[in-house]
């Protein structure tokens, strides 16, 4: 994987606080702390830009951004924010061909979290 090939989602968040400590939750960390702006990344290729946007978004439920999050090992992820997970049972196989779960993050921000089944 090239370094300089790459690409990394910038989030608005009205809490970063909130926003990075739901992150630190799934195994980002900061690793770069700029006030309104924060760089996270988990040391295995995760990377995630957060930006400090005022009253963003005015309606949680109308954040139209979503992440995935391909992981190895699925059920590990699911244990740090199980009490987030929006649907029951899961994490579970999807008919596309994933192991998933979903959890929403404190700005409304869909973030799926699975890998490829075999």
């Amino acid at each position: 994987m090239s370094e300089t090939h790459r690409v990394v989602a910038i989030l608005p968040s009205d809490d970063l606080d909130a926003s990075e400590s739901f992150y630190a939750k799934l195994g980002f960390e900061v690793v770069s702390d700029h006030g309104h702006y924060r760089i996270l990344a988990d040391g295995r290729g995760w990377h995630l830009h957060l930006n400090r946007v005022p009253g963003w978004p005015g309606d949680v439920e109308a954040n139209p951004f979503g992440l995935y999050l391909y992981v190895e090992d699925v059920d590990a992820a699911a244990d740090r924010v199980r009490a987030l997970i929006l649907a029951p049972g899961a994490p579970e196989r999807k008919p596309w061909g994933t192991y998933e779960f979903a959890v929403s993050d404190p700005s409304g921000t869909l973030v799926r979290v699975g890998r490829v089944l075999a």
